[in-house]
């Protein structure tokens, strides 16, 4: 439910009776969280934005408007704070009533939306650089289907240009790569020779160009490596617990779309030749910043990374119909996605809302991009190799022994949480040793917590206690608990509205504080515990491990039996 919403609604409609105040009342009532909650479970400050309108103090108008807020059903007391705050405190019977908890309201008219993140270049080992948009685009993904909106993933691949150029030339020269190892050695060491030997840049580029035109043997060769390399990357993304993609349509398979965007292009004489090449300008006359045109078509007649972005929208747009378009990349690519929209609009397949959501660096503690010890940029395999093993070794540290299964979620949580909790937008310092510690705003801690309540539900389980819902006097740490669970819609709402996962992260952890300090200080299965307060505690408890498990689940987490 969305707390927020209901007392929200209610307010309103109670002010609508007050004659003269209708027409002045903002579209929806402002509902706040106070920051000491002594004094009330929200606030409004409706009081002080009718001032203006109905020309009298704030906190004359608040005291005109009480009396009609404290006839809300649900609501036990309001109170007049300050210059005309009003603070609103809940009753019980509202807190515990068992239909609100854990019900997600589905949209009555869900959107449709494609999602392309990932977009993983098959020539190449998933490495840092791949994190953000594979957690975050995942993690999205599950939030707008929780809402009931109707999502479609997709791996837009790096399969069609130069990389791919250089793939063929090295394996026509030393052969098909056998495993892993060997896929993952060859763009790294065609690129750097490629470098140096301009013939062998030549030669990639002339094989890229003879793939793109349909030559057999290159077209061959791309069949046979392309299915092992998409291979090793399920792997890595079966082991982050990543939702398969819907559709993994890379460049290559959008490229049978390019000449009916062409078409749209031509017919609009949006295409410039300039110097051999095509581009489409898009730059506007209220641009103040270098804006670069599209470029369709290099010189050399070759597809772009451009042509394949429109080529897969004009595909999206034609066989989705999507109300969105959302893309999760780098933010190094705003202005690739600037000109690319700018160009889909113009080209009139803009019938869907095309968003970018750029993301930061992942950077060492020297503020320069995270790399190894050995000055190497981390595979995500690395990455996790890393995590695991600081996880192993703080349980070795306590006296613990974990299988290493557990030491895979545990190390799961570390890695994905961290990412999840800063706002997507931003850099931010990946530290092994911090993001494993049990204590802090980290993924262990978070599963920690629930393996806690798990055990408490086994343990009542085993001893027959049952939970029951009671409106009966509720101490601070069990009502902040339940005010907290009652949150959960409206921050799964303002996370996919705003495209912010880091709401969803940080929610989780306030839970899980507010769960232990309710475990604390309220004690469920204890001997002294009455056997009514047991049961009232463990409903509450049920009520937020439910809570809890949800928000875990939509992160891609995993729960282990025991830490």
């Amino acid at each position: 439910m969305n707390v927020y919403k209901i007392i929200s609604d209610n307010v309103k409609s109670k002010l609508m009776e007050i004659d003269g105040v209708a027409d002045c009342l903002p579209k929806e009532v402002a509902i706040e969280t106070p920051k000491i909650r002594d004094f009330g479970d929200f606030s409004t400050n409706v009081a002080m934005i009718l001032a203006r309108p109905l020309k009298k103090a704030p906190r004359d108008i608040a005291e005109m408007i009480l009396p009609k807020i404290c006839e809300i059903s649900f609501i036990e007391n309001a109170t007049i704070a300050g210059p005309g705050f009003i603070n609103i405190t809940l009753k019980n019977d509202f807190l515990v009533t068992p239909e609100k908890y854990n019900i997600v309201v589905q949209k009555s008219e869900p959107l449709v939306i494609d999602m392309d993140y990932g977009s993983y270049n098959i020539g190449k080992a998933l490495h840092i650089g791949h994190l953000r948009t594979t957690v975050v685009g995942d993690t999205f993904n599950r939030i707008a289907r929780a809402l009931g909106h109707k999502t479609k993933s997709y791996n837009h691949m790096g399969d069609w240009g130069r990389p791919m150029g250089l793939i063929i030339a090295w394996i026509l020269e030393y052969g098909m790569p056998k495993n892993a190892d060997d896929i993952n050695v060859i763009y790294p060491a065609s690129a750097a020779r490629a470098k140096e030997d301009k013939d062998w840049l030549e030669r990639a580029q002339k094989l890229r160009d003879e793939l793109q035109s349909g030559n057999p043997e290159c077209l061959k060769i791309y069949n046979e490596f392309a299915p092992m390399s998409l291979a090793q990357i399920s792997d890595i993304l079966v082991r982050l617990n990543i939702l398969p993609f819907d559709e993994n349509k890379g460049e290559r398979l959008v490229a049978e779309y390019v000449p009916a965007v062409q078409k749209i292009l031509e017919e609009k004489n949006l295409i410039v030749h300039d110097d051999g090449a095509d581009v489409i300008p898009v730059k506007l006359d209220t641009d103040t910043a270098p804006m670069p045109p599209v470029m369709w078509r290099s010189s050399t007649g070759a597809q772009t990374y451009a042509a394949a972005d429109l080529a897969a929208i004009y595909y999206r747009t034609t066989t989705d119909n999507p109300n969105d378009i959302v893309y999760f990349t780098d933010s190094r690519q705003n202005l690739h996605f600037t000109q690319v929209f700018r160009a889909a609009k113009m080209a009139g397949m803009d019938s869907a809302n095309l968003q970018h959501i750029g993301f930061g660096t992942i950077t060492g503690a020297d503020g320069k991009p995270f790399k190894t010890r050995d000055g190497d940029v981390p595979s995500l395999g690395q990455m996790m190799d890393m995590v695991a093993d600081s996880v192993r070794a703080r349980a070795t540290e306590s006296g613990k022994e974990l299988s290493d299964e557990t030491v895979e979620m545990i190390a799961l949580a570390a890695l994905k949480f961290n990412d999840l909790m800063h706002d997507v937008k931003s850099d931010y310092v990946f530290d092994v040793d911090s993001v494993t510690q049990f204590e802090g705003r980290t993924g262990p801690y978070i599963l920690y917590t629930t393996v806690r309540l798990n055990a408490v539900a086994k343990k009542a389980a085993d001893m027959g206690v049952a939970a029951m819902a009671d409106a009966g006097t509720l101490q601070a740490e069990e009502r902040n608990l339940l005010l907290r669970v009652m949150d959960f819609e409206r921050v799964l709402e303002n996370a996919f509205a705003r495209r912010a996962t880091d709401l969803l992260a940080n929610f989780t952890y306030d839970l899980a504080q507010d769960i232990n300090t309710f475990y604390h200080h309220c004690p469920i299965l204890r001997d002294d515990v009455p056997a009514d307060v047991r049961g009232a505690r463990l409903y509450i408890a049920n009520v937020a491990r439910e809570t809890l498990l949800r928000a875990i689940d939509l992160m891609g987490l995993r729960v282990p039996e025991s830490m």
